[in-house]
């Protein structure tokens, strides 16, 4: 498995994961319809950094996962990361999302950001353990103000981690 910096004809491979997991609506806050153009630009906008992690395959290389890192604010607070994950559904279970935000907490600590926080993680989405056994914090949670397909009406958190 190889962590890299994404090229903009990456995007053509990161959709179809990137669709589908939105689609679901299980554990991102964006519109289940989201189109191909706009979804291109949430991702991989201007101030964003995108990360793919690639494997070998017989007909080349295969994406499996990608995260992006950008500034959740501006101005003086500028020094405060965001960042989003998504890692393929056929491909979950081999450690790939834990590899991954190792490596996003690492650049994102090398371009010079202090912190790093998330504004809405589905309470029930299992990613929750994953970033709290990284160090991440829950510092609040907005209650019911996420309509889940399976679970009705769940919160969102807001985490938070120092680099």
């Amino acid at each position: 498995m190889l962590i890299r910096d994404a090229l903009p004809e990456d995007w053509q491979r990161i959709w179809p994961f990137w669709h589908e997991i939105v689609a679901a609506g299980e554990t991102y806050a964006w519109d289940p319809g989201t189109c191909e153009p706009q979804a291109r630009s949430l991702w991989m906008g201007p101030s964003s950094r995108v990360f793919v992690v690639e494997e070998a395959a017989d007909d080349g290389a295969r994406i499996l996962a990608s995260a992006f890192v950008k500034p959740n604010y501006g101005g003086n607070a500028s020094r405060t990361a965001n960042a989003g994950f998504m890692v393929d559904p056929r491909h979950t279970g081999r450690g790939i999302g834990r590899k991954l935000a190792e490596h996003i907490l690492d650049e994102a600590r090398r371009d010079g950001y202090e912190g790093m926080v998330f504004n809405a993680v589905v309470e029930t989405n299992p990613a929750v353990g994953l970033w709290t056994s990284l160090g991440f914090t829950i510092i609040g949670t907005v209650p019911k103000a996420f309509h889940h397909p399976a679970h009705g009406r769940v919160g969102l958190h807001i985490m938070h981690r120092a680099l």
